[in-house]
């Protein structure tokens, strides 16, 4: 098999699966427990703060377990609303977030509480005029991805949050994409609030962790036991704390050399599928883009079709966003940076990770290169622009 969906999710690395394991048989206390078996795990969780706020230069104090990223996003903007409401109602995002915020901002409409959606360039990149000119009084947050799951678009983050500071307006990244992947750092780039999720830097699933800056306010969305110091109710998942602090140390230490062999790859097969696949295109940008991200759009085929193909040939690859899979209607991330409907149905996404090869790389632009010849042969409106089939009268 070959895998290049890393953007859906990554293979638990062996060291972090090791360092669970102690605490599922031996080391299972409860932390909320008042004995010296409990202590120690007590002790644990805050190494896990500290090490995993080094890497985004944050205070150990300022990081949040949850339970992944889309109860981060949530509980930022859910929490910051209610927290902040006597001052405004009104929030700024993009029209090509995650769902996790898109559908929490519809919540929070429902609420009450009015929402801008800013619009993005063809590189996918948030429009920075249109954002500051959208900023009002009673603005509270501005909610803007750090790289888009879907395209790979790194966002201007720091101008971004200098433009929230510059009106008095907290500012949130949904950095699930971007953490361990590329540097972070949370006060040269003036974040306020920031959500990561685990499994996507090769941790175990179900688990992730909330930056929230010192001073700031933050309303519980989870309530009962004073777990996280009181904001977020619930036994800590203990074994996935220590996993996903040990994915955090070894993604740090790994980083430049990753970043290095990632784009490598990434560049060759997107050099190959421009040089060999006639009518094809690449999404979102080249110059600000996630190392193993390559987004492909490709005329007169349908994507879903490539990638059943695709897995008939035991090859991984997505449409889009995991989490939409199955939907019927072409990506919103696709449709905001103005492709026609037809290329962003025939888009398919590759995301390389560390373990992928050169090799692996070559056999899936062959086989791709095979599934769209085949597929456009089948195509009339690929026939009659490549004169195969003479145009009706």
């Amino acid at each position: 098999m070959i895998y290049l969906d890393n953007a859906a999710t990554t293979a638990v690395r062996p060291e972090v699966v090791d360092a669970m394991l102690p605490y599922y048989r031996t080391n299972y206390s409860n932390p909320s427990g008042v004995y010296g078996f409990a202590g120690k795990n007590k002790n644990v969780i805050s190494d896990a703060r500290d090490v995993i706020a080094s890497v985004i230069n944050a205070k150990g104090d300022e990081i949040y377990f949850t339970s992944g990223g889309s109860e981060s996003d949530n509980w930022a903007l859910k929490g910051i609303a209610w927290a902040y409401r006597n001052k405004g109602r009104h929030i700024i995002t993009t029209k090509i977030e995650h769902h996790a915020i898109l559908h929490s901002c519809e919540w929070l409409e429902k609420e009450g509480y009015d929402i801008t959606y800013i619009d993005v360039d063809e590189a996918g990149v948030v429009r920075l005029d249109k954002l500051e000119a959208a900023v009002r009084e009673d603005t509270i947050l501005i909610s803007v991805m750090f790289a888009n799951n879907e395209i790979g678009t790194i966002q201007p983050v720091k101008e971004i949050g200098r433009i929230a500071h510059m009106h008095g307006v907290l500012f949130h990244t949904d950095a699930v994409q971007a953490f361990g992947q590329i540097p972070i750092d949370v006060n040269d780039m003036n974040i306020d609030i920031l959500s990561a999720s685990s499994h996507k830097f090769n941790g175990p699933k179900g688990m992730g962790f909330l930056y929230v800056k010192s001073g700031i306010r933050l309303d519980s969305i989870i309530h009962g036991g004073g777990q996280e110091r009181g904001r977020r109710a619930g036994t800590e998942n203990v074994p996935a704390i220590v996993g996903m602090k040990t994915a955090a140390e070894l993604a740090a230490i790994t980083m430049t050399k990753r970043i290095e062999y990632e784009t490598k790859l990434r560049n060759y097969m997107i050099k190959r599928i421009m040089s060999e696949i006639p009518y094809a295109r690449v999404n979102g940008s080249m110059n600000d883009r996630l190392p193993g991200n390559v987004n492909m759009g490709f005329q007169f085929v349908e994507g879903e079709t490539v990638l059943i193909m695709l897995d008939m040939e035991d090859i991984c690859a997505s449409a889009g966003s995991a989490c939409s899979s199955g939907s019927i209607d072409p990506s919103h991330v696709l449709m905001a940076i103005g492709l026609p409907e037809e290329i962003a149905r025939g888009s398919v996404r590759f995301t390389i990770g560390y373990e992928n090869t050169m090799e692996e790389i070559d056999r899936t632009v062959d086989v791709l290169k095979r599934i769209i010849g085949n597929q456009r042969k089948m195509s009339d409106a690929y026939l009659r622009l490549t004169g195969q089939v003479k145009k009706a009268d």
